[in-house]
């Protein structure tokens, strides 16, 4: 069962029969013992008054003989000798008990029972009795009939709970079609305004997956759109390399050509693979196992494969990780991040200059800190040096300009942060906060 309504509904049905059932047997309790004492004082009254005017006449004795009450009027002699009944019966009391008693009439097993109330005078002795069936039968009829009302108002207040459970539902349902209406492209906020407090948390955490939805979708868009652009120069360049490497008039200038392609091809091979590193990074990507690693042991592996290009630049590592730094991350993105700090430091700091890393930990946090000599960044770009794509206009060097825009996304996926500053070195120095690392 999984419709809320109808939980909702059976909830309410169930509550409503419990409370029904129980105000029905208190009322029936309580209007058959009401009756019970009724009867009890009718026979107090009746006996009293017969005592009081000495004798029974005509019309009280046509009362007395009504059936549907079976009253019974005894009177006995001081001497105990019955002296008086109303009518014949075939089992009457036969014995006097002063004031309220239930007697038994006839054998113990076929007799019947009798409700009596006798009062004594100065020569005599009056009874009034009452069959306890009769005295049962009415007072059933008369609770029974109390109850009634409580089984005639059930059926309405079902139909009543059924229209408020339904009212109670209708804004979810407001919502659903809300939403049932709309195309993949509107992810417009949803109204939260006249929602009950019960539904508007849900309408809130609606909007707030639609504004993450759209804007992760946003991000994709622009994502394809900055790659097919940036696709689009290196592809088209190798298209005329190619043609004039077919157009080439001797081997010298095919030798010069296929150099030229093979640069080419690298260069497209690279923005592709810094392509497919950034769009792994972006927010909505799945995320990749963690594991306990070492921060400076990656750091050491990044310099030792990145060491043939900084020599091919005369640029010399410097490493500061004294001790183990450990940290819960991705390892292969961890390691994309520290290799695009290290190839950027050699790119743009001058030969034979010098890039130095360092790994520690401080006030708790691991840091990895990327210091070299180039021409730094000035403070008003700082910030749009991580948009995708984005190179400096008086940089001559070539690249993706996708390097730091991964840095950011790496970090961001291990929840650390990327500033930029001036480095002792002269150039940039570029620090990397792991908050609650290891």
């Amino acid at each position: 069962m999984t419709s809320i309504r109808l939980r909702l509904l059976l909830a309410l049905l169930a509550m409503l029969v419990a409370a029904a059932g129980l105000m029905g047997a208190i009322t029936y309790r309580g209007v058959l013992t009401e009756t019970e004492a009724l009867f009890d004082y009718q026979l107090r009254q009746m006996a009293l008054s017969l005592r009081d005017q000495g004798e029974i006449a005509p019309e009280q004795m046509n009362a007395l003989a009504d059936e549907q009450f079976d009253f019974v009027v005894q009177i006995w002699s001081i001497d105990g000798r019955r002296i008086y009944a109303t009518r014949e019966h075939a089992d009457l009391p036969n014995r006097v008990l002063l004031g309220l008693a239930t007697v038994q009439a006839g054998s113990d097993n076929g007799g019947q029972t009798w409700r009596t109330f006798s009062v004594a005078t100065g020569d005599r002795v009056i009874q009034v009795a009452q069959p306890v069936q009769i005295r049962r039968r009415l007072a059933a009829g008369a609770a029974l009939r109390s109850v009634v009302p409580l089984l005639l108002l059930a059926p309405v207040m079902a139909l009543a709970m059924g229209w408020i459970a339904s009212l109670t539902l209708r804004p979810l349902r407001r919502v659903a079609h809300q939403l049932r209406e709309r195309g993949e492209q509107q992810l417009e906020p949803l109204a939260e305004q006249g929602l009950p407090d019960e539904v508007a948390p849900l309408v809130h955490a609606l909007n707030g997956l639609l504004q993450r939805l759209g804007h992760s979708l946003d991000t994709q868009r622009a994502f394809v759109s900055d790659a097919a652009h940036e696709l689009r120069s290196p592809l088209t360049a190798l298209k005329l390399q190619l043609q004039l490497l077919k157009r080439a008039p001797d081997e010298a200038v095919r030798q010069e050509a296929i150099g030229a392609l093979s640069a080419g091809i690298e260069r497209a091979a690279r923005l592709v693979e810094q392509l497919l590193t950034l769009a792994r990074t972006e927010p909505g990507a799945l995320p990749a196992p963690l594991e306990t690693l070492d921060l400076a042991e990656v750091a050491r592996q990044v310099l030792a494969d990145s060491a043939p290009f900084a020599l091919s630049r005369r640029t010399e590592f410097a490493l500061d990780a004294e001790a183990p730094v450990p940290l819960r991350g991705d390892r292969t993105a961890l390691a994309v991040l520290v290799r695009n700090l290290a190839d950027n430091a050699v790119r743009y700091s001058p030969p034979g200059s010098r890039v130095e890393l360092r790994v520690a930990r401080q006030d708790g946090a691991a840091l990895l800190q990327v210091d070299d000599a180039g021409p730094g960044i000035p403070p008003e770009e700082r910030e749009r040096v991580f948009d995708r794509f984005y190179r400096r206009a008086d940089q001559d060097e070539p690249g993706t300009g996708l390097g730091l825009a991964i840095v950011r996304g790496v970090a961001r996926q291990h929840g650390a942060t990327v500033a930029l500053g001036d480095s002792p070195l002269g150039g940039l120095r570029v620090t990397v906060r792991f908050e609650g690392a290891g």
